[in-house]
């Protein structure tokens, strides 16, 4: 009897965004995971080649552009967006409320249209309300704890919380297998470090290591440096997705570490790493929230896992990256 061996067919995701930080690092997740994989973007990664099979250059506000990106896909991990840190979505609500909206309407449409049967959508802890965060000193945020709805972060906040609404419908209206991450402050090598729209965990560690390098003893931080966030390594956040999207849990899901602490304390923690003793000097900017944090206790039930790189840990590999990006930038 001669044995025929069935050649295993690869699963095919998409992955919207795959040209920014986090769409980067899941296309190389799921590439080690066995699959074939899509990027879309209206750029290419900044740092490094994509590792996925096909990277087309589309942009998902356009209703063909979707059409054509969700093309003989299995799962779309949607992760495209235009944002950035607070120094870039305040001020920006009409513009960023506007691009969104029509990149995740077309989006989640397209992948109806073409039979998509699993979808992730990258939401935001922004979504929670102000209220729940005007301390530093907050209670962690659970899932529940969006509604009644009034998030904190203008145009950028609301149209995640319209589009995690979105999801849900599409699941009772057409069975589409939709699932609604939340995301809390992820931050790693290869991400957005200067040029305004970089989140606070990258702008410490290039004021660090620039003051470092220029032999100074002071960094400016936007406010009293009291508020406080918890902050979530790449690595964590990728695996987190690809769990939630092996999950059968259909409802919002944080994801994020639940250590929670001030600005201040995180430029402690990479002057320790840098070898330096810096003053912090408090200047005017944006803020956003005076405490956002993570309550991981839904994560933990779903998934039968939670984050689990050190803060220390992720820190030390982001600064390092940083450090090497500024010495080659000025060389």
């Amino acid at each position: 009897m001669v044995m025929v061996k069935r050649k295993t067919v690869k699963k095919r995701a998409l992955v919207t965004g795959a040209g920014g930080f986090i769409g980067h690092h899941l296309v190389k997740f799921l590439k080690k995971k066995g699959y074939w994989v899509r990027g879309v973007d209206i750029k290419f990664p900044e740092y490094e080649e994509s590792a996925a099979d096909e990277f087309e250059i589309l942009d998902l506000r356009r209703s063909d552009d979707s059409l054509q990106a969700t093309r003989n896909i299995d799962e779309v991990y949607a992760l495209a967006a235009d944002m950035g840190g607070m120094g870039y979505i305040t001020g920006h609500d009409a513009l960023i409320f506007h691009n969104n909206s029509l990149i995740n309407i077309n989006t989640i449409e397209a992948a109806r249209i073409n039979g998509v049967k699993k979808y992730l959508f990258s939401s935001s802890g922004c979504v929670y309300p102000a209220h729940k965060q005007d301390t530093p000193n907050i209670k962690p945020l659970k899932e529940i704890d969006a509604y009644p709805a009034n998030p904190a972060d203008g145009g950028y906040s609301w149209e995640k919380l319209f589009t995690e609404r979105l999801c849900l419908y599409y699941r009772e209206a057409y069975g589409m297998d939709t699932k609604i991450v939340r995301f809390h402050n992820v931050f790693g090598p290869l991400g957005t470090w200067d040029g305004g729209r970089e989140k606070a965990p990258a702008a410490v560690c290039r004021k660090v290591a620039l003051a470092k390098m220029q032999g100074r003893n002071e960094i400016e931080i936007w406010g009293d440096g009291k508020q406080t966030r918890s902050f979530c390594y790449i690595d964590d956040c990728v695996e987190g997705i690809y769990r939630l999207m092996s999950s059968k849990f259909n409802d919002p899901l944080n994801l994020g570490q639940d250590r929670m602490i001030s600005i201040n304390e995180l430029v402690e923690i990479v002057s320790k790493i840098a070898g330096v003793k810096l003053k912090i000097k408090h200047i005017t900017g944006p803020l956003g929230v005076r405490g956002r944090n993570s309550d991981n206790s839904l994560l933990r039930k779903v998934l039968k896992w939670e984050p689990r790189i050190s803060l220390e840990e992720g820190l030390t590999r982001t600064f390092n990256w940083i450090e090497d990006q500024i010495q080659n930038s000025q060389a």
